[in-house]
């Protein structure tokens, strides 16, 4: 184990990473991990065609003890608005979506501190996840799920094993649910343990290599959670830090105006998200009302003089339909991000000449549904 520590976020107390946890045991706030002294390029291990070939970047670098290839994603060029993009296609997963890079070193460091079963809660994706890398391992797996997440979804987290408990009312009251469960099991959730994001923070790192060890200009996601975006940050923030790069990329968070609490708070001034109600919206993986990183988001985003921004619905189902007419056949959610390139180029906040890069987050086949009614 390194010498890298869990640390609260509101109180500001520090933990051992020998014993896993989910929130400060003191105030109960969300943990982040201490800074990481990131990896040059001679660390990377070029045997490994997935995530673990920047296993010296990990709080921990052993042999993972469940891997089924995640990560080292393709990275295809296009065009956008007259923009020429780099498309990161990240529903290219073994669960078709970028969350199994959190929940793979986050199951192993849970595997590896002795947990044989997890519960977690999710509008779909880290559910599907988690479920996915908790059946490699041949560990008890329970996910919590709202009773409207899409029937595909709960289908791919019912196959593997897991135990679904659908919950009425709100995502928030989902996530209290699986918070109270008290059956033995971790409370592995992708939204609140800080090793998720040692996970996502592997995309930042394939985009680096695969553009020749050079940061891009500008990068774009959607955004719910989060973990995709700080991930990101974290990456070239730990690449910098150790002379890889001389910059962090400009970050560029999307959510749907249905449910825009990051994006309402960034346009505000205010430093976090407060709970919002949201409406129905075709991006369901962003629909997330009481975002706990949000203070994290907020200030990465003016740090790189980025931004968290939202579209229209209707924007929205527009740059899926170009999408998919491209070969992209992605869920909504991931569409959001393009929905959101689009006007930050038509308002000149990037430039077409600027060196883009788009992280698509979710195959289209985990929507099938809604696809089809739209």
């Amino acid at each position: 184990m390194s010498d890298r520590r869990y640390i609260c976020s509101e109180c500001g107390s520090v933990f051992s990473l020998n014993e896993p946890l989910w929130s400060c045991p003191k105030c109960r706030a969300h943990l982040n991990l201490s800074p990481g002294a990131g990896l040059h390029r001679e660390d990377i291990d070029q045997t490994t065609r997935s995530l673990w070939r920047y296993r010296a970047a990990f709080c921990d670098t052993p042999t993972p003890l469940v891997t089924l290839g995640e990560g080292w994603t393709p990275l295809v060029s296009g065009r956008w608005d007259g923009a020429e993009i780099r498309w990161k296609l990240d529903f290219i997963n073994p669960s078709g979506c970028f969350k199994d890079r959190g929940a793979a070193v986050m199951l192993n460091y849970l595997l590896a501190h002795g947990v044989k079963a997890i519960a977690e809660d999710s509008s779909g994706n880290g559910g599907a996840a988690m479920a996915t890398y908790a059946a490699a391992a041949g560990i008890s797996c329970r996910i919590y799920v709202r009773e409207d997440t899409s029937r595909a979804k709960v289908t791919q987290i019912a196959a593997t094993g897991a135990e679904v408990i659908r919950i009425p009312g709100t995502r928030q009251a989902v996530a209290d649910a699986a918070m109270q469960d008290h059956s033995n099991r971790f409370y592995a959730s992708h939204n609140c343990q800080a090793l998720f994001l040692e996970g996502t923070k592997t995309a930042g790192y394939e985009i680096w290599e695969m553009l020749g060890h050079m940061s891009p200009d500008a990068i774009v996601v959607p955004v719910g959670g989060g973990s995709i975006f700080l991930g990101s940050y974290l990456a070239f923030s730990e690449l910098r830090a150790c002379g890889e790069v001389d910059q962090v990329p400009r970050l560029f968070g999307v959510q749907s105006e249905a449910c825009m609490p990051i994006a309402r708070a960034y346009l505000d001034g205010k430093p976090r998200a407060t709970e919002i109600a949201s409406l129905p919206t075709i991006a369901e993986g962003i629909a997330v009302s009481r975002p706990i990183r949000s203070a994290e988001i907020i200030a990465a985003a003016h740090e790189t003089h980025g931004a968290v921004i939202s579209v229209p619905e209707a924007k929205i189902r527009f740059a899926h339909g170009r999408l998919a007419k491209m070969g992209l056949y992605v869920e909504p959610t991931s569409a959001a991000a393009a929905a959101g390139l689009s006007q930050l180029l038509e308002n000149r906040v990037l430039a077409s000449g600027a060196r883009i890069v788009v992280i698509l987050t979710g195959s289209g086949l985990k929507a099938s549904e809604t696809i089809a009614k739209m």
